[in-house]
């Protein structure tokens, strides 16, 4: 039985309204088709479709199986559990939405870095846009930040706020990485959050949802409200100014506080997202080590300059960004590093290596990374 697009209600027949929550249902839409079991021929591929993992402002997103037909050589792995991001269906809104998709898949699509989600396709089923994604076995940043909340709570007075610092650095620092390698591509994300940014189960970071994402030099914006999170957007994204990647940067300097807070610099809980804008543009964060005395006090310092009103204010990249917090805690340049600072330095360094070699070596420094910060053996697929 069809499923309603918007509630996920049993369809009875082919109806145009849902009549559980009056969603206008669009004709042939794939949202009508795509439900647990159903399969999608590509070709080279089958794709069955297993389990609804949530969804956002664009898309709705299921986990399927990739199945390849007998004699083909891949046919004789074992199935590979995908991510399957379908346009949500907007009445009014398709040409931007199906604009923003096709940008979330040019981003992606020039990305190739351990801590970035990989795009495998974008291809259209049933009149409906669709991105295959890699299947990252976890959850989000946001989910984990509220779990370590919620412990607090529980613990009561004394207890850490959030993450102790070296898990909310290792995660950090696995996201500059990814920025930087974003940054020397020209482009910049625009939607820098907790909720953005999923954490596998190993402990690898994996950045995603470049629905927003933009080439730095077009940047701007035009008309309208600014897209983005006002809890994370940097004063310049909400007054419409260009950006570069030290707006992103802003916004990742708010996600380490709230790892290690529990809480944003400008509370969100209750709050408009024009009240949250405005705090951006007028409201000092308060200091860290006000809510999280447990901190390094030189953090303090290092996030009044990551989160400067004036992003020339800010660290230059962030990759110097990285550097600058190393340097001020006392950490030191480790391997890990000095690999995602290579592979972010490679996007635009000329070189005379052969296509193979050069993806070799790509290869190799992205494992190392992910050698380097994986902290859990991946468990047994499900």
């Amino acid at each position: 039985m069809p499923a309603c697009s918007q509630c996920r209600a049993d369809l009875p027949g082919e109806v145009r309204v849902c009549p559980t929550c009056g969603a206008l249902q669009p004709h042939g839409s794939a949202h009508r088709t795509v439900i647990e079991g159903a399969t999608i021929d590509r070709g080279t591929y089958r794709l069955v479709v297993d389990t609804r993992l949530g969804e956002g402002g664009m898309g709705i997103v299921w986990r399927v199986w990739r199945f390849f037909p007998p004699g083909d050589p891949r046919s004789k792995l074992p199935p590979e559990p995908l991510a399957l991001k379908i346009l949500r269906p907007m009445p009014g809104a398709g040409i931007t939405l199906r604009g923003y998709f096709q940008k979330e898949a040019d981003a992606l699509s020039r990305l190739a870095h351990p801590n970035i989600v990989h795009l495998f396709e974008l291809f259209e089923h049933a009149g409906t846009l669709m991105l295959l994604l890699e299947y990252v076995d976890g959850d989000s940043l946001g989910a984990v930040i509220s779990r370590h909340v919620a412990r607090a709570q529980l613990a009561g007075p004394g207890a850490l706020p959030g993450m102790n610092f070296l898990r909310a650095w290792s995660y950090f620092e696995q996201l500059l990485g990814a920025l930087a390698t974003v940054h020397a591509l020209g482009i910049v994300h625009r939607d820098i959050k907790p909720q953005n940014v999923m954490i596998r189960r190993d402990g690898i970071v994996k950045l995603t949802d470049f629905g927003i994402a933009k080439r730095i030099a077009e940047a701007g914006t035009l008309g309208g409200a600014p897209p983005g999170t006002g809890a994370y957007m940097a004063p310049e994204q909400v007054l419409g100014e260009p950006l570069d990647g030290r707006s992103d940067l802003y916004s990742a300097g708010i996600v380490l506080y709230e790892m290690l807070a529990g809480r944003t610099p400008f509370l969100a809980e209750g709050k408009s997202e024009l009240y949250l804008r405005q705090e951006q543009l007028a409201a000092t964060p308060p200091p860290l080590r006000l809510f999280a005395p447990h901190v390094p006090a030189a953090l303090d310092a290092l996030l009044a300059r990551a989160l400067a009103k004036d992003k020339n204010a800010r660290f230059g990249d962030a990759i110097a960004m990285g550097d600058a917090f190393r340097n001020a805690l006392g950490l030191g340049v480790s391997p890990e590093w000095r690999a995602l600072a290579e592979l972010a330095r490679r996007v635009n360094a000329p070189t005379e290596l052969d296509e193979i070699t050069e993806k070799r070596r790509t290869a190799e420094l992205g494992e190392v990374v992910v050698q380097k910060y994986r902290t859990a053996p991946m468990p047994a697929r499900r």
